[in-house]
């Protein structure tokens, strides 16, 4: 039997105008500039200039910021010529300070691994069909170089989105053929298959065939660093052994990450840029960060003839519920980007007198304890606002360029009671890793021990922790032999 039941339900839901907003806030200073260009380009209502807004945090000055702007399709014209009715903050977005000093970051002109791997497939001799496999290909790369998509999954790829029929054996000839590109190792699906790739590559000798039987036929003893086994399973003394285990450590297990990690290193533009003069903190918003927009003066006078018209006709009806469309939209951009301003500066405020001992110093041992609830408190901002901010911008220092979210960390105790950062445990625990013998090198509860020595105490699984997420692995794939 059917039933109707009649229930309410609270429940809370971000307008698409707040989901806008939040993606705003996480875009990096290119993303949103790219995001700028794309909405000037599509919304012929919107105009741009550019200037610099400067933010110092220790002389913060009360700026009056509107409120969520809200669609109102049935807003009568004179809403948009009259000046005392449309506040000044909604014509124009004031991102910029007096100060004309120029503050830009250079950015590296190298090519990205994508970019480079599509240059060199020009020299090949390929199809139309297969020029489509290669693209494919090469943007199912990753940024250490492995092809992060099946052979299954991208005869589906192009299938869905080029409307052609291609065989799997076609994917695996071009996939060949990119895999012979450089850097060595490249378009490779696992890491066995990568070492391999680079081995066939190298000059022939006795050390590279032993390197290459220990890839292609004993990968799992090698990943599990069983050496007895593979003497017996190659029937190699322990000084053939080593030879061919030294070929395989001269091999890049990450080959797109020298490109990669260049390309992405020199392209950083940092959000926020701090400075530090006799012991007073000052931060500025990269002056690429802070476009001045403003409604087009062309599309008013538009307005304006459309209101001093005696006959309206339908087209001009048309075209002036067009014109309203495109000002509702540039007016919502300009106040979302004067929102975002203030969320950047803020949060960069609340972090930077947080830490204001270390941007002083650049000393790492005075980084406090610091969640993304301590800003969020000091802000009155949502912790997944604070986490957005963090989690994708960047901040220039006398002491280097940094992910905001480097300055977050876990508060802990030392012996003495003091509380400490776990940034600053987990700098002792990479020495002693970096440090140990490779032979017998420690085990999370060694290290644990280590570290109870040197005055902090961790239980053996919050060692394990810390160790994971710097990227060591057990104590068993780091012996050496």
């Amino acid at each position: 039997m059917l039933k109707q039941n009649l229930t309410f339900k609270l429940s809370q839901k971000l307008s698409p105008q707040q989901i806008k907003l939040m993606k705003l806030i996480q875009l990096s200073t290119l993303d949103f500039e790219q995001r700028i260009k794309n909405e000037i380009e599509e919304n012929p209502a919107l105009e741009s200039g550019i200037e610099e807004k400067a933010f110092d945090f220790e002389n913060q000055q009360d700026l009056e910021f509107p409120q969520n702007y809200s669609e109102n399709n049935d807003m009568d014209i004179e809403d948009y010529l009259s000046n005392d009715e449309t506040p000044s903050y909604k014509l124009n977005s004031f991102n910029y300070s007096s100060e004309e000093e120029e503050k830009s970051t250079p950015i590296s002109s190298h090519t990205s691994l994508h970019e480079n791997l599509k240059n060199q497939t020009t020299v090949l001799i390929l199809t139309e069909k297969e020029k489509i496999i290669s693209d494919f290909i090469i943007g199912s790369i990753d940024g250490s170089g492995y092809l992060s998509r099946s052979i299954d999954e991208l005869v589906d790829d192009i299938a869905f989105t080029q409307n052609q029929i291609i065989s799997s054996k076609e994917i695996q000839d071009v996939l060949n053929m990119i895999q012979n590109l450089e850097p060595p190792g490249i378009a490779a699906r696992n890491l066995q298959e990568c070492l391999s790739i680079q081995l066939k590559r190298k000059p022939k000798s006795d050390d590279i065939l032993i390197a290459s039987k220990i890839i292609d036929k004993g990968f799992d003893l090698f990943s599990k660093k069983h050496f007895k086994k593979m003497q017996e399973k190659f029937n190699l003394s322990e000084v053939l052994l080593k030879k061919g285990l030294k070929e395989i450590e001269k091999l890049n297990p990450k080959p797109g990450g020298s490109i990669s990690s260049f390309s992405e290193n020199n392209h950083i533009v940092p959000d926020f840029i701090l400075n530090v003069n006799d012991n007073h903190i000052s931060v500025n918003l990269n002056r690429r960060n802070a476009p001045e927009l403003h409604i087009s003066a062309n599309y008013k006078e538009m307005l304006k003839g459309y209101q001093s018209s005696k006959k309206k006709s339908k087209a001009q009806r048309e075209t002036v519920q067009f014109i309203k469309q495109k000002l509702d939209a540039a007016k919502w951009f300009i106040e979302a980007i004067t929102q975002r301003h203030q969320t950047l500066s803020l949060t960069i405020d609340a972090i930077v007198k947080f830490q204001k001992d270390y941007f002083l110093s650049g000393d790492e041992k005075k980084l406090r304890p610091m969640i993304l609830k301590h800003i969020a408190e000091k802000t009155n901002m949502d912790i997944s606002t604070i986490s957005r901010v963090a989690n994708s911008k960047y901040i220039e220092t006398p002491y280097g360029t940094f992910l905001l979210k480097k300055f977050f960390s876990e508060s802990l105790k030392n012996l003495e009671g003091e509380e400490v950062s776990s940034f600053e445990i987990k700098n002792i625990l990479e020495s002693l890793i970096e440090s140990e013998n490779k032979k017998t090198p420690f085990s999370d509860m060694d290290l644990s021990i280590e570290l109870s020595k040197k005055g902090y105490s961790l239980a053996r699984r919050t060692v394990a922790k810390y160790r994971e997420q710097l990227n060591f692995p057990v104590a068993r794939l780091r012996k050496e032999l």
